[in-house]
C-alpha cells in the first residue's frame, strides 16, 4: 500500500463512516479501483482506521460521555448482539469483504429502503434511549455485518423504528460506533499480529497512524454536516445515491470488469 492509496482510503472512511452509505462498502470499492492487492495488512488497515473516525465522536460529544454511567450501560447492551454475531461469522464477513457484487446488491437494496424510511417510520418524538430500545438498535446493527449495508443506516433506521427522532437516533448511532468499531479494530489488529507480526512493523505502522489522522479530521467535518442535512432533508438523497452507485457497480460486474478483491 502506498501513501497515496492510504490517504484516499482514509478520506473515504472519514466521509462515509457516519453517513448511511456504508463506509466499508466504499472502502472495498475504492480499494478495487486503486488496484490494491489483497493482503492481511490491507484488511486490517480498512478496519483500524475507523479508530480515527470514532475518535471524532468522542471529541465532538465529550460532554455526553462524562455525564453519567447510564449511557455506557446502554451502549454495552446495544453492542453485545453485533459482537456475538461478528465473532461467529468472522470468516464469512472476510469473504464478503472481497466481493464487490455483495456490496453492490447491499447498496441497492439499502437505497430502496432509505427512499421510504421517512414515511414508514413516523417518529414519536422520543429523545431518550431505554434499555429495550438500546437492545433493539443493537439487533439492527447486526445487519451491518454485511458489507454495503451501512452500520449508520441500520442503527439510525432501527432507532427511528423504535420511536426516536432522526436527530437522536443519529446521535445514539454515533455513540454506538465507539465501542463497536473500537472492538472490531482492536480484534482485527490482534488477529493480524498473531498471524503475522511483521505486517504491523516499519512502514505499515506509519501508514496506520497517517490513515487514522486523516480519517479523524475528515470525520469531524462529516458528522456536523450530516446531522444538519439529515434533520432538514431526511434520507431520500442518500437512498438515491446508494441505488445509483449499486446499479453502476452491478453494470460494471455484468460488463466483465474485475472489481473483486480476491
Amino acid at each position: 500500500m502506498t501513501v497515496f492509496q492510504a490517504i484516499v482510503i482514509a478520506i473515504v472512511e472519514g466521509l462515509t463512516e457516519f453517513l448511511p452509505v456504508s463506509s466499508t462498502g466504499h472502502m472495498v470499492i475504492v480499494q478495487a479501483l486503486l488496484g490494491l492487492e489483497p493482503s492481511e495488512f490491507t484488511k486490517a488497515y480498512m478496519v483500524n482506521i475507523q479508530f480515527g473516525a470514532i475518535l471524532s465522536v468522542v471529541v465532538l460529544y465529550w460532554r455526553r460521555f462524562i455525564q453519567s454511567l447510564d449511557l455506557y450501560w446502554k451502549l454495552l447492551v446495544a453492542f453485545i448482539p453485533a459482537a456475538i454475531f461478528g465473532l461467529l461469522l468472522g470468516d464469512t464477513i472476510d469473504l464478503m469483504l472481497e466481493d464487490v457484487t455483495v456490496v453492490a446488491v447491499a447498496l441497492l437494496l439499502g437505497g430502496v429502503v432509505l427512499l421510504f424510511v421517512d414515511k414508514l417510520f413516523k417518529p414519536k418524538g422520543l429523545e431518550g434511549v431505554s434499555f429495550p430500545r438500546a437492545l433493539g438498535i443493537g439487533l439492527f446493527q447486526c445487519l451491518a455485518l454485511i458489507p454495503g449495508v451501512s452500520r449508520s443506516a441500520a442503527t439510525i433506521v432501527g432507532g427511528m423504528s423504535l420511536g426516536l427522532t432522526r436527530t437522536h437516533a443519529a446521535e445514539f448511532s454515533f455513540f454506538l460506533a465507539v465501542p463497536t468499531m473500537a472492538a472490531a479494530a482492536g480484534y482485527k489488529l490482534l488477529m493480524g499480529w498473531r498471524s503475522d507480526p511483521e505486517i504491523f512493523s516499519g512502514d505499515n505502522i506509519g501508514l496506520l497512524l497517517l490513515g487514522n489522522a486523516v480519517a479523524f479530521i475528515v470525520a469531524l467535518l462529516a458528522i456536523r454536516s450530516f446531522v444538519g442535512f439529515l434533520t432538514k432533508h431526511g434520507f431520500r438523497a442518500f437512498g438515491w445515491y446508494r441505488i445509483i452507485l449499486g446499479l453502476l457497480l452491478l453494470a460494471l460486474v455484468v460488463a466483465g470488469a474485475d472489481l473483486n478483491m480476491a
